[in-house]
């Protein structure tokens, strides 16, 4: 029996025993609590030194009704603690500068009804829970937007507020629409911005035309572009997109991917990373133009996946973290250049209710053979499009 297998043994008797976010203007700036201020120990009188930055990224959190199950468990029937859920993953995720996830369902009301697919309701405590695993904000833009309409966007973003988690792609009004989302990182303004490529044939509700932001090539530009006019340093661009189940980028994806890193103003880049979400499966990593994309992360968070032969896919389980660490610009109306790139794989595992870290836990149990599995399933999708040749590298 493995350390794997006793633990999960462990933990499934004690489940048993309880009864059961275009335009020039900023928003409100977010300065994750875990960095220090840009000033510090800097001589009176003195500028600061530019500092860098550490970037993780992750993709889909789709919380399934067996997930949301699973979460009534680990709150011992005193509502829903997805905390649990995540806790193997904290130490990437909290050790960040800045961290951002893909929520990709909306909140219900506080006691529910709660639902899974195909119209997703989730319990509004997610969002304590990614809180409390250092994540600083999160696209809210996807296919899955629109499941509770406008009552639903409202709710999720209310709780976002309340949670003290920045969001791009969606927009309770007008004048959050037009905002930019930005975060301080390092010495660095980072700016967030997030786009869905549809809200599956759900319409915009009526006299909301901004409420849910689409992929459209002109529209991500203008958007980066007001970025840079609001201050911000780094452009990062999460875009939900591409083919479920098709490991390989299609051609939407690598279309736009390149058009979006070729544009530039001043002879600097519009955008400096693409961060992928949608597929359900591991893509590639890939430095296009010179900036990097992450065609998609995979899910996160999210129940047994069927692919469209109806046959349970295990890939719809795994997923990879991008980590990136950013260098202050050599001159000045230079770029900020990624002078790190690494990826962590990870899995959602079902019969613990865990996202792991994979490398780590391979490395204190060599012989799980499902960890390894995925471990290599997810390195040889994310390096699938030579990426190592760059210098990605595979991390924990």
């Amino acid at each position: 029996m493995t350390k794997r297998t006793r633990k999960a043994l462990a933990l499934l008797s004690a489940l048993l025993l309880p009864a059961a976010a275009a335009g020039c203007s900023t928003a409100g700036e977010h300065t994750p609590a875990r960095l220090g201020s840009s000033a510090a120990g800097a001589p009176a009188g003195t500028a600061p030194a530019a500092r860098g930055f550490t970037l993780v990224a992750s993709g889909d959190v789709l919380p399934h009704t067996s997930v949301i199950q699973r979460a009534a468990a680990d709150a011992g029937g005193d509502g829903y603690d997805f905390r649990p859920m995540f806790s193997r993953v904290k130490p990437v995720v909290s050790a960040a500068d800045l961290a951002l996830c893909h929520m990709e369902t909306i909140y219900g009301e506080d006691d529910g009804p709660f639902s899974g697919y195909p119209a997703f309701v989730s319990p509004p405590t997610v969002a304590d829970a990614l809180k409390d695993a250092g994540y600083d904000g999160c696209s809210t833009a996807s296919n899955h937007t629109l499941d509770d309409g406008a009552e639903g966007l409202k709710r999720t973003l209310d709780r976002f507020d309340k949670a003290g988690l920045g969001h791009a792609g969606s927009a309770r009004t007008a004048a959050e629409a037009a905002r930019t989302t930005l975060y301080t990182a390092g010495s660095a303004k980072v700016a967030h911005l997030a786009y869905t490529y549809d809200t599956n044939g759900n319409p915009l509700p009526d006299g909301q035309p901004w409420a849910v932001n689409p992929m459209r090539q002109d529209k991500i530009v203008a958007d980066a572009r007001a970025a840079r006019k609001a201050g911000a340093d780094v452009v990062l661009v999460s875009i939900h997109w591409g083919t479920e189940w098709q490991t390989e980028p299609d051609g939407t994806q690598l279309s736009l991917g390149k058009a979006l890193t070729a544009s530039q103003s001043g002879g600097r880049p519009d955008i400096d990373m693409i961060l992928g979400t949608h597929a359900h499966v591991p893509q590639a990593y890939e430095k296009v133009n010179g900036t990097w994309i992450v065609y998609g992360m995979g899910d996160q968070v999210a129940g047994e996946m069927f692919n469209h032969s109806g046959a349970r896919d295990l890939r719809g389980n795994y997923g990879s973290i991008a980590r990136f660490t950013f260098a202050p610009p050599t001159a000045p109306g230079r770029r900020w250049q990624v002078v790190k790139a690494e990826f962590v794989p990870q899995m959602m595992d079902l019969s613990i209710g865990r996202v792991v870290n994979l490398p780590a836990a391979l490395a204190e149990d060599p012989g799980e053979e499902e960890y390894e599995s995925a471990d290599e399933a997810v390195t040889e999708a994310v390096l699938s499009r030579g990426a190592a040749k760059d210098g990605l590298k595979r991390s924990r």
